[in-house]
């Protein structure tokens, strides 16, 4: 039985969090969770974090279950909302700056045994 955490408005752009999401994907958990935690980039301690809770969802909705063999079935990060801010150029011109944010969506589930 499945379990999804979700992380929403995260203040980063969606290309540098899909850089960690494409490497965790499929990934056992302990795994994941290693590379995470010894990661340098910015993203890797929300998306850290995010596992921890999904995998505490998981914990709650199979109660007694053996936790081996969990992986990371299927994460997802999508753009959230942007926000447009101006900044000074020459000649009293003004250039658009857009900080943008995404949402990440993390699904855990024990490894098929076919």
């Amino acid at each position: 039985m499945e379990a999804i955490a979700r992380l929403n408005n995260y203040p980063t752009s969606p290309r540098k969090m899909r850089l960690l999401a494409d490497v965790i994907r499929g990934m056992e958990v302990e795994k994941a969770q290693s590379f995470l935690k010894y990661n340098a980039q910015h993203s890797s301690v929300p998306l850290e974090k995010l596992l921890l809770s999904a995998v505490a969802n998981w914990k709650i909705k199979n109660e007694g279950a053996d936790m081996s063999g969990l992986v990371v079935k299927t994460i997802f990060v999508d753009g959230a909302r942007t926000i447009k801010r101006m900044m000074p150029a020459p000649q009293g011109r003004a250039y658009r700056k857009l900080k943008r944010s995404n949402h990440v969506t993390l699904i855990v589930d024990q490894k098929q045994n076919n």
